[in-house]
């Protein structure tokens, strides 16, 4: 089994290189939705929280607007949430990745949009990285969550720029101005044939 690492800013088109990995039959473990399931399942995430973070749970639900009004304004405790997290949010995707093995897929993705910075990327055999121009990615994310154009272009500039996930990564999957969701696919599609394929 293949543990492929798929990273790439917000707008560029991972959600439709997913879908063309899950549908050779590989799985998806999407890190973000890894820590929100930890925030309500893991007891001891949880006491490491509350002991360092103080009063952030209302009864097992995180108030991430309370914990983000902590950790957006000081960095040493922004810091010490991600080592809390990170260390758990690793230990549950790797049972996860061998889960999928155990289930025979062929390959199992971890999606995280800071692979790269995480020890997630330990894991991989290979990195994606899924890269749009920044115009197309500005109008996707306008679309997608109904924001104006400023407020967009404000989040893509928060990011990382395409370059430098296509320079940190094994292969690249472009998405153009040009491509639709099926063209897109159909590459994605051929990309994992061939690293599947690859010893």
């Amino acid at each position: 089994m293949k543990v492929i690492g798929i990273t790439g800013p917000t707008g560029a088109g991972k959600t439709t290189a997913l879908n063309a990995l899950t549908s050779l039959g590989g799985c998806i473990i999407d890190a973000d939705a890894v820590y929100h399931d930890l925030t309500v399942s893991s007891a001891e995430m949880r006491a490491e929280l509350t002991a360092r973070f103080g009063d952030v749970y209302q009864g097992n639900v995180l108030d991430r607007k309370k914990l983000g009004a902590i950790v957006f304004q000081d960095k040493k405790a922004l810091e010490d949430l991600n080592t809390i997290t990170h260390k758990y949010v690793d230990r549950e995707t790797g049972r996860r990745i061998e889960e999928a093995r155990a289930q025979g897929r062929p390959a199992a993705a971890i999606d995280a949009i800071a692979l790269l910075e995480s020890t997630l990327v330990n894991y991989c055999d290979c990195t994606v990285a899924v890269t749009a121009p920044e115009d197309l990615r500005v109008r996707r994310i306008m679309n997608r969550e109904g924001i104006s154009e400023e407020y967009a272009r404000m989040r893509v500039n928060a990011q990382k720029p395409s370059d430098w996930f296509r320079d940190h990564c094994d292969y690249n999957l472009h998405n153009t101005e040009a491509d639709t969701v099926e063209t897109f696919s159909l590459r994605a599609v051929a990309l994992f044939r061939q690293i599947l394929e690859e010893t």
